[in-house]
């Protein structure tokens, strides 16, 4: 009987392990655990299996996969402000002691008294003033440790966690397994160049050298006898909309056969990927999940957004083009690293 009782815990065991083994296997098997099953994941698995298969008519050569990422929305939290912009109003705090007349002088007023009233007022140009007064005057050295000290401890105000947290468990996934299928993975992204490149290769796994976006103009200068780049308060280039396909032509040299935008400010770029010859596919993320992220749009009936806005047009110019709009309610399992 002791015999016959061992034998069953020995099944029971090897049962276990099996299913434990099946369970690691299918684990491995599939690069997007994050990604629910559905038409989004599908298109995605089926378009790398299309482009990698040798002998496949639409076979892409490991050098011309290239693969172009927005940043603010589609790889990251955007809501509810960009978080360069975040950055550049502590900058304002900071820099307030040196200067005394922006306690009355607008936008920076309006930033130190936490106005978001008179911000709105004030409008875009009112952060094109904010940006150039805090962006520059430095070396490029100098800026970029700014900005990486300050993500290394700036926390998003409802999540409580690091921005650098507030990345998307599933675009992390896509990336590694584009890269893992011999894409080469691009920014593109209407934040400043500057700012990303500090954090982007820890966060990411995407070099500096990889990162597109808006830059202000800088200068070879000569300072105690050291060669500096010095940012000057001009802009030089805004990489967004229009501006991004004039981007990738000018640093990445190729036209991407994979795009992921979110926004209007990513139309033009999907429209430049997905107008080349061969296969191609354009997504955009739709942030429709109030409860584990935001919801807005207004596409769907979603509340309309400045930030990172997606009207109905972009819908169903999304519709007649077959770009897939991925929802971040239906189509994703887990939306940061930490959440479930």
């Amino acid at each position: 009987m002791k015999f016959a009782g061992f034998q069953l815990i020995a099944t029971a065991l090897h049962l276990a392990l099996v299913g434990l083994a099946v369970a690691q296997t299918e684990s491995a098997i599939d690069p997007l655990p994050s990604w629910n099953e559905g038409p989004a994941k599908a298109a995605i698995l089926a378009f790398v299996a299309r482009v990698t298969s040798e002998g496949s008519a639409d076979f892409v050569p490991r050098e011309e996969r290239i693969a172009t990422f927005d940043n603010d929305g589609t790889l990251w939290v955007e809501q509810p402000i960009y978080t360069q912009v975040v950055f550049a109003f502590d900058r304002v705090k900071t820099l307030a002691p040196k200067h005394p007349e922006w306690k009355t002088t607008q936008p920076f007023k309006a930033v130190l008294e936490g106005d978001r009233e008179a911000l709105k007022t004030e409008g875009k140009h009112a952060v094109e003033k904010i940006m150039a007064e805090t962006h520059a005057g430095m070396t490029s050295e100098d800026f970029a440790k700014l900005a990486d000290d300050w993500i290394t401890t700036a926390k998003h105000p409802r999540f409580k966690r690091l921005y650098t947290e507030c990345v998307y468990q599933p675009q992390l996934e896509l990336l590694s397994y584009l890269r893992s299928s011999g894409f080469k993975t691009f920014i593109v992204s209407g934040g400043g160049i500057e700012f990303m490149r500090p954090w982007t290769n820890r966060v990411y796994g995407i070099a500096p050298p990889d990162v597109v976006g808006s830059s202000v103009v800088t200068e070879f200068q000569m300072q105690d006898g050291k060669p500096v780049l010095m940012r000057l308060p001009k802009l030089n280039f805004v990489d967004d909309k229009a501006g991004k396909p004039v981007g990738i032509g000018q640093h990445i040299g190729q036209r991407p056969i994979l795009a992921f935008g979110n926004s209007t400010g990513d139309r033009e770029m999907l429209q430049y990927t997905c107008g080349g010859d061969g296969a191609r596919l354009g997504l955009l993320v739709l942030h429709d999940d109030a409860e584990r992220e935001y919801a807005y749009g207004p596409a769907d009936g979603l509340p309309a957004s400045k930030v990172g806005t997606f009207p109905q047009t972009l819908m169903d110019e999304a519709k007649q083009d077959g770009w897939i709009v991925v929802g971040m309610k239906d189509d994703w399992k887990q939306i940061f690293p930490w959440s479930r």
